[in-house]
């Protein structure tokens, strides 16, 4: 089998369990996805890597009715709460309308193909889906 990269340098596919790394502030205990020069929160430059949870809480979303030419509408976009880290992300695998999504829905992380090389190498995104 080919193999697989994740779309986004902090998803980790390595193991039998995908999940999100953020870099988290030695000074401050703030937590950032991607690289960082210093912390925006207290401006220390020591990062420690960490793994966040994989299932959260909808702490905001909206439903997308307009998108670029070629992205699939509608959508939902949201902010999940993983364990005090707030991570932005689609929800996935839900109906895209507010009798299926809500405020304080439980969702767990979901990876998913998005693309295939001419090798075939997949492309692996992320969302959240429902819990239950």
């Amino acid at each position: 089998m080919a193999g697989r990269i994740p779309l986004v340098d902090y998803l980790v596919l390595d193991d039998d369990e995908p999940h999100l790394v953020a870099e988290e502030c030695t000074s401050c205990g703030a937590r950032f996805f991607d690289r960082r020069n210093a912390c925006a929160g207290c401006f220390a430059t020591e990062f420690k890597t960490v793994p966040v949870a994989t299932e959260g809480t909808v702490r905001a979303f909206t439903i997308v009715t307009f998108a670029a030419p070629g992205i699939p509408i509608p959508f939902v976009a949201s902010v999940v709460d993983c364990a005090g880290t707030q991570v932005r992300a689609n929800l996935v695998n839900v109906e895209p309308d507010p009798d299926h999504v809500h405020d304080g829905m439980k969702v767990r992380l979901a990876t998913y193909p998005i693309g295939t090389d001419c090798e075939g190498t997949q492309a692996i995104g992320f969302g959240f889906e429902p819990a239950t």
